[in-house]
């Protein structure tokens, strides 16, 4: 964060205002006790059972949304198109802990920490009649919506500042970073905690708050990345007994208004259109689209990721894959994720993005146009393409498939494979009307199904953000990320062609890049904050 803007708020306000009196009337000291007529004081606030409800309201503004997107970007399966964005500079591993996406990415969440830190230090305020339980349950929201900042924080930096509390300006001067086992062991019993005072399900007017599965989900997805596999099998395990949840039939339509609020989704961020809004079209669509801004594009890296429809690897020999056709008889997941060539566009026109098309999507036709010939097309909805900056659509973070493959993964690295393995696994592949791969088959070794649900998350679960971070706990980066970045395959005069998107090549250090350096303006702020190796 920077400890000093995250402070207690009543902290930040009364030393904003005593200044503000001090320069402008001098220090009376009776002036200090006015309350300001420009926002609510705390001298009004924290009365009431409503007031509790719209503090623990705002604290879900923190959630992530279009920022998923940029992480897979710093990956092998997607690419930051403009060589000049800042997050370019990490693919290129020249970055350092000057990086304004470091500072940025560590600072809303710490500011969403020290917004539930407020809340919680705050609600037992409220006077007079209260319902105990539902008191709980905004506690339980908060408690979760913290511990999904610190999941966050955890894989990206390491162990962090532990903060559960407001600072005053002098504890924010002493503060230290926790080591990674006290995030992880914090993380855990928090959402332990969280969960059981959390309903399982909300009435209409109340869908998108955190339920007992959304902490529960959280939890698995916690316990799978501090490598707790146990713990991992056994928080998915709940979630599935519970027959809660199922996976959306179609996959075409899962990242779509037709979707929203469906049976596989456990948490999202909800939005409203022209009103509380988001700008995915503008930042994914194809250039044609509205000027969209291909702002992050996929690579051939996830495109031969994706198996043949016979459910086998591209490189197989007998997979029927063919370089001149490469997209055809391919997991159907492809398609429904990634503009190919001959895609329809939400404008009615053809995607056609070889160098040789004379499109407006045509590789190198600007600057803008993606520079892999891929885009993305999850969350682009017809509907939006009317008013693409202010779309209503809600942004999914957590989801049934993914509990479905924590599970099995946890199981395989504990080595009980059992027929309840292949059967999360093979939900996945084949569990959807439009999503028919091969069932796995029971004869695979721990080995070979470790590989398997690592492709399977990969596939299934591209541009959700979650990516980078499995990566990084599998510590395959600085394998896949290093090198050149590659795009579509065209024909051009007879040859066969692969797009070369990069004219540098991507880096990524072992010796110090499965962990972002520590902002520098937070170090600066605080010698106690010391900085991870190599950095």
């Amino acid at each position: 964060m920077n400890f000093y803007k995250y402070l207690s708020p009543k902290i930040s306000l009364f030393f904003y205002l005593g200044l503000l009196s001090c320069m402008l009337f001098g220090c009376d000291k009776n002036l200090l006790d006015s309350v300001p007529t420009d926002r609510l004081s705390e001298n009004i606030f924290w009365k009431s059972q409503a007031d509790a409800e719209l503090a623990v309201n705002a604290l879900y503004n923190d959630l992530d949304g279009a920022e998923i997107f940029y992480s897979d970007a710093l990956t092998d399966i997607a690419h930051v198109n403009q060589p000049f964005a800042v997050d370019a500079y990490i693919e290129l591993g020249t970055y350092d802990a000057s990086s304004s996406r470091l500072y940025n990415t560590w600072s809303s969440a710490y500011k969403g920490i020290g917004a539930a830190n407020y809340f919680l230090a705050n609600v037992d305020k409220i006077e007079g009649s209260r319902d105990e339980a539902l008191i709980a349950r905004f506690i339980g929201e908060a408690r979760v919506l913290r511990a999904y900042q610190y999941i966050k924080l955890a894989y990206l930096f390491g162990g962090v500042p532990l903060v559960k509390a407001p600072l005053t300006l002098e504890e924010g001067r002493a503060v230290q970073r926790a080591n990674l086992k006290e995030i992880y062991d914090f993380i855990d019993t928090e959402l332990d905690q969280a969960a059981a005072s959390l309903p399982e399900s909300y009435a209409s007017n109340d869908v998108g708050r955190i339920t007992r599965w959304a902490a529960l989900g959280l939890k698995a997805r916690a316990d799978l990345y501090a490598g707790h596999f146990e713990a991992a099998a056994k928080a998915a395990k709940a979630i599935i007994d519970s027959r809660r949840f199922e996976l959306y039939p179609l996959y075409a339509n899962l990242f779509t208004y037709a979707a929203e609020n469906n049976k596989e989704v456990l948490l999202d961020k909800q939005f409203l259109e022209n009103i509380y809004t988001q700008s995915v079209f503008n930042l994914l669509a194809p250039y044609s689209q509205q000027n969209g801004q291909s702002t992050y594009v996929p690579t051939k890296a996830l495109i031969d990721s994706y198996e043949t429809s016979n459910g086998l690897v591209i490189n197989d020999a007998n997979s029927g894959y063919d370089p001149k056709n490469p997209y055809k008889n391919r997991d159907s997941r492809l398609a429904l994720s990634i503009f190919l060539d001959g895609d329809p566009l939400p404008n009615g026109a053809i995607f056609h993005p070889a160098p040789n098309s004379g499109t407006a999507d045509a590789v190198g036709s600007t600057y803008i146009a993606s520079t892999t010939g891929f885009n993305i097309k999850k969350y682009i909805d017809k509907k939006d393409l009317a008013n693409p900056s202010k779309s209503g659509l809600n942004i999914i973070l957590l989801r049934f498939a993914e509990v479905l493959l924590t599970y099995a993964e946890a199981k395989i690295e504990l080595g009980e494979i059992d027929a309840s393995v292949y059967d999360a696994i093979n939900q996945v592949r084949s569990g959807r009307t439009d999503v028919k791969l091969p069932l796995v088959s029971n004869q695979l070794n721990q080995s070979q199904l470790r590989q398997l649900v690592r492709r399977e998350r990969t596939v299934e679960l591209a541009f959700e953000g979650l990516h980078l971070a499995d990566i990084r706990r599998w510590k395959t980066a600085e394998n896949v990320v290093s090198g050149k970045v590659y795009g579509i395959t065209y024909q051009n005069k007879g040859e066969t062609v692969v797009v070369e998107a990069a004219s540098e090549s991507r880096v990524f250090d072992a010796k110090k890049h499965y962990l972002w350096p520590i902002p520098q303006r937070e170090i600066n702020l605080n010698a106690n904050l010391k900085q991870n190796p190599n950095w």
